[in-house]
């Protein structure tokens, strides 16, 4: 056990004594101060896609006379996007117990099965893109599908970049091992994935199941 969790005064281990007043308090920890700061940079995103949130719902009847969300969206090929995202996060999940357990190999396993079930999400979101402007649906077609494109296009560039992250971290942890800094920077990568299956789950509810039944 260590020291701070032996305090009676700090029962959540944050590192310092209760009992002590606030005025003599020293910093808090860097890991307190790295999730804070981290907690504003997921505050400022989600407020990001409740713009485009906003904008899909106020456009998401003017077609111009073109095809609608039941006319385009095959909920069954959305349906896999899903599970493969939520899926991802699970397996992130388990690379975050692993990192606990400071074992490299599950690590490394655990998060290369996050990058291949992102992958598989981003490579059907494309095919989906793809299909949708052949058929000559594409974002110029009318307001409602310049709404669509972005709200989903963001979130699959969100993906992406986090796939560059995920490579980063296992990566570092490969060459640098489970660093304290390096731990907290998984960390805030695990946050930033979880928050990505929040927003997709509220967009395949918002845009694609509210939209294939209107």
């Amino acid at each position: 056990m260590s020291a701070h969790a032996a305090r009676p005064g700090d029962p959540h281990n944050l590192g310092h004594d209760d009992a002590v007043p606030i005025s003599e308090r020293g910093p808090a920890p860097k890991r307190i101060v790295v999730a804070y700061g981290f907690w504003i940079f997921l505050l400022s995103d989600f407020i990001l896609f409740s713009g485009f949130f906003a904008a899909y719902a106020v456009l998401s009847g003017e077609t111009a006379g073109g095809p609608a969300g039941h006319d385009l969206f095959e909920l069954p090929l959305v349906a896999t996007e899903t599970a493969l995202l939520l899926v991802s996060s699970f397996a992130c999940g388990l690379a975050g117990i692993a990192l606990a357990a400071r074992s490299m190999r599950w690590f490394q396993v655990a998060m290369a099965t996050t990058a291949l079930l992102g992958a598989g999400f981003l490579a059907l979101e494309l095919y989906e893109f793809n299909h949708l402007i052949t058929e000559g649906a594409g974002p110029q077609r009318s307001a409602f599908l310049s709404a669509f494109f972005a709200l989903v296009g963001c979130h699959g560039l969100h993906v992406t970049l986090g796939l560059v992250w995920l490579t980063t971290m296992m990566a570092q942890v490969w060459t640098k091992g489970f660093r304290d800094d390096i731990g907290r920077r998984v960390a805030c990568f695990a946050l930033f994935w979880h928050a990505l299956d929040i927003i997709w789950v509220a967009v395949f509810t918002m845009v694609y199941l509210l939209g294939s039944g209107a």
